[in-house]
C-alpha cells in the first residue's frame, strides 16, 4: 500500500526522458511508491530520469537514502538522473551529501529538459 504522505506521477517529457513528479514527503516509508515510480519511468527505456521536487513537503535522512538507492539503480541501467525544484534547504543537503555531484540539479523543468536533451 502506498504511503499516504507521498504521491508520485510519472510522465514523458521528451523522447527518452521521464519526469517523476513528487508530491508530499519522501521518507523511508516512501520506498515502495518511489521504486514503483522509478520502475514505471524505466519501462519505456528512458535514458534520463528527472525528479521534480517542486511539491516536496518534507524529506528526511531515510528519504535521502532512498534517493541514493534510486541513483545506484539508475547508474546500473546507464541512466542519467536530474532534479529540479529543490528548495534552498534541500539543495544544501544535496551538496552536504554530495548527491549534487551525481545528480544534475536545475532550477526549472525547462532547464532540466534542456540539459537532458543535450545528453
Amino acid at each position: 500500500m502506498p504511503d499516504a504522505a507521498t504521491s508520485l506521477n510519472v510522465r514523458a517529457a521528451l523522447d527518452g526522458v521521464r519526469v517523476i513528479d513528487i508530491k508530499g514527503d519522501i521518507t523511508a516509508a516512501s520506498e515502495d511508491v518511489l521504486m514503483d515510480a522509478y520502475g514505471r519511468a524505466s519501462e519505456s527505456g528512458a535514458r534520463v530520469i528527472t525528479l521534480n521536487f517542486t511539491d516536496l513537503d518534507y524529506m528526511n535522512s531515510g528519504g535521502i537514502g532512498l534517493l541514493v538507492t534510486l541513483l545506484v539503480r539508475a547508474q546500473r541501467n546507464r541512466q542519467q538522473m536530474l532534479a529540479y525544484g529543490l528548495s534552498e534547504h534541500y539543495r544544501q543537503i544535496f551538496e552536504l551529501t554530495r548527491l549534487d555531484e551525481a545528480v544534475g540539479i536545475h532550477d526549472t523543468e525547462a532547464d532540466a529538459l534542456a540539459a537532458a536533451g543535450g545528453s
